[in-house]
Formats: structure tokens, C-alpha cells, sequence
């Protein structure tokens, strides 16, 4: 492994550290840095759990520390999540591009259609039990699957049901978001290293820079506010929107910096 691919694995481990704590999608910058390297789709999306897993695991300690979660309620949505990743990972060893572009060009089109249309919740609610209904776990089910399955979105995708279904603020929302994907990532990843389909020193060197963008975002999300958190996501989703469509290729413009 050469020292630019060092430097580019921590310092876009730090960038998508960043933005799946704030929103989501940053797998996509992630998916894309291990296909230039030349890992095949089913590796790139293997390799992808070790950096998820890391980069939620400390959004999940910085915002239980600030009293901003609630285990119990997390639990319950992250069990039929965690049933879902297995079965979703169980079927992604290969993974159709024609099928990923589908299932993100939906995933993107919920949430940017809440980010135009929605009104923002200015309250904070972040520590408090949930009203979770039965239809929930169905849907936190579903959620699992397709994170098992291609995981890139996921945050998006959570995001927009947390806060249409259960009435959250953002902030909230991405809180229970890291916390689902930190206890329901573990599964999948099992399911890719039994299929050979994880590169381990890739995967780490990611996951530090994961870890230092998490940290930093789980405590800019608390100072910049409901607003700030918005508007970032929307950002976001422009961009990966953007290079869905061809229209820019953040493939190529990894490869040339290798």
C-alpha cells in the first residue's frame, strides 16, 4: 500500500466520518475509494462495515455521554434491523449496479422530498423514550435488509422514517440512526469475513479516520443546531445526487489522486 493510499484512506475516513454522523451517504466516497484502489464491488462493500462499524460506535459513546440517547428504545429498533443486515448481507455477494443505482435514487428522492417539504422539529428530544409501534419493527426490518444488503443511504433512509414516523428532530434521529447501524453492523460484517470479502488494512486505516470525524461531528451536531444539521444533509444528498446522474464521477476523481 503506497503513502498516498494511506493518506487518502484516514483523510476521507475523517470526511465520511463526518458526514454519515451528521446525515448519511458518505459510503458512497468510501465505495468509491476501495473500487479505485481495484477492490471488486463485493470487497469495496465488505471492506465498508469495518469503517460503519468504528464511525458509529464513537457517535454512539460521544452522544450517550451528552444524555442525547435512549438504550432501551435503540434496542428495540436495532433487533428486527439486526435480523434484517443478516439477511441482507446473506445476499449481496454480488451486488447489480443497475440495482444499486434504483434503490439509491429512491432513498435519496424520500429524503430530499422531507428536506424541501418538511418543517423542522427546533426541540431537541434526544434522550427520551420512543412511542414505537408494531409496524415499526416491520420497517426497521426492511431497513436492516437493505443495510445488509448495500448499506450506502442507510443513514438517509432512517433519517426520513425516524422523523416522519416517530415525529423526531433531526438530531434525535441521527442519533438513533448511529446507534441501529453500530448493533445491527457487526452480523453483516460477519457474513462478508466468512466470504473472504474484506480487506482488513484498508478497512482499519478508514475506520481511524471514521472515528475522528464522528467525534468531532456528534459534538458540532449539538452546537450548530437542528437548522445547521438540515441544510448540511441537503448539501450532501446534492452532491452524491449529482454523481448517481454521471454528471460528475467521484471514482475517477479518487483514482487520480492515488
Amino acid at each position: 500500500m503506497s503513502w498516498n493510499e494511506i493518506i487518502l484512506l484516514l483523510a476521507s475516513g475523517v470526511m465520511v466520518g463526518i458526514i454519515n454522523t451528521l446525515g448519511g451517504g458518505g459510503s458512497v466516497i468510501t465505495m468509491s475509494l476501495f473500487m479505485a484502489m481495484g477492490m471488486p464491488i463485493g470487497v469495496a462493500n465488505g471492506t465498508n462495515r469495518i469503517a460503519v462499524l468504528l464511525q458509529n460506535l464513537s457517535a454512539t459513546i460521544a452522544f450517550l455521554r451528552k444524555g442525547m440517547l435512549h438504550v432501551r428504545s435503540g434496542v428495540l429498533l436495532s433487533l428486527p434491523a439486526i435480523l434484517g443486515n443478516i439477511f441482507g448481507a446473506l445476499v449481496a455477494t454480488e451486488v447489480s449496479e443497475s440495482v444499486f443505482k434504483i434503490c439509491l435514487s429512491i432513498v435519496l428522492a424520500v429524503i430530499l422530498v422531507y428536506l424541501l417539504l418538511g418543517k423542522d422539529n427546533e426541540q431537541v428530544t434526544g434522550g427520551h423514550g420512543l412511542k414505537i409501534k408494531w409496524w415499526h419493527y416491520l420497517i426497521f426490518f426492511i431497513i436492516g435488509f437493505y443495510g445488509g444488503y448495500i448499506y450506502i443511504g442507510l443513514g438517509f433512509l432512517i433519517l426520513a422514517l425516524a422523523i416522519w414516523t416517530m415525529k423526531l428532530d433531526i438530531i434525535t434521529a441521527n442519533v438513533i440512526k448511529g446507534f441501529v447501524i453500530f448493533l445491527s453492523t457487526p452480523f453483516a460484517l460477519a457474513v462478508f469475513i466468512y466470504n473472504g470479502q474484506v480487506e482488513w488494512m484498508a478497512g482499519l486505516l478508514h475506520g481511524v479516520g471514521n472515528i475522528l470525524g464522528a467525534v468531532m461531528a456528534s459534538h458540532w451536531a449539538m452546537s450548530w443546531g437542528v437548522k445547521f444539521v438540515r441544510w448540511f444533509t441537503l448539501f450532501i444528498i446534492v452532491v452524491f445526487f449529482i454523481d448517481l446522474m454521471g454528471w460528475i464521477s467521484l471514482q475517477s476523481l479518487l483514482e487520480g489522486l492515488l
